[in-house]
C-alpha cells in the first residue's frame, strides 16, 4: 500500500469485505500511542450504548481532553 501526495491510501477490497465497507460509506481512523492506524465503519447510533455510562468534565476543553488522551 503506498500512500499519495495528497496523503491518501486506497484499503484492499478483502479488507473491506471483512469490514463490511463499501462504496460511500462512512468511516473513522484513530491512531493509537503507538501508532496503529484503526478505520472502522460508521454505524449511526452504535456509540449510544457504550458511551451511555461516561461522565462528562464540562470543566475540561476538547483541546485538553485530547492533549491528555495522548499523554
Amino acid at each position: 500500500m503506498k500512500v499519495s501526495s495528497k496523503r491518501q491510501i486506497t484499503l484492499p477490497i478483502d479488507q473491506c469485505v471483512v469490514a463490511h465497507i463499501n462504496q460511500g460509506d462512512e468511516v473513522e481512523s484513530f491512531v493509537d500511542r503507538q501508532g496503529i492506524i484503526s478505520i472502522v465503519k460508521k454505524s449511526m447510533g452504535a456509540a449510544s450504548g457504550i458511551l451511555s455510562g461516561i461522565a462528562v468534565n464540562v470543566d475540561i476543553t476538547e483541546e485538553e481532553s485530547l492533549q491528555s488522551s495522548v499523554r
